[in-house]
């Protein structure tokens, strides 16, 4: 995986426990999560695209 598309896969696992730990704290948010999944579906993208 070149560093770009392990730049973002980091980023989306730091997303998703930001995500949850604000769901935890103060309650669930629809739009937290949704971005959250803009960010793993772009994430897998990058990385789809960066194996070929």
């Amino acid at each position: 995986m070149p560093g770009s598309a392990r730049a973002m896969a980091v980023c989306t696992v730091c997303g998703l426990v930001a995500a949850s730990a604000y769901t935890v704290a103060l309650g669930g948010n629809g739009w937290v999560w949704f971005l959250w999944v803009v960010l793993a579906l772009v994430t897998v993208g990058v990385v789809t695209a960066r194996g070929t």
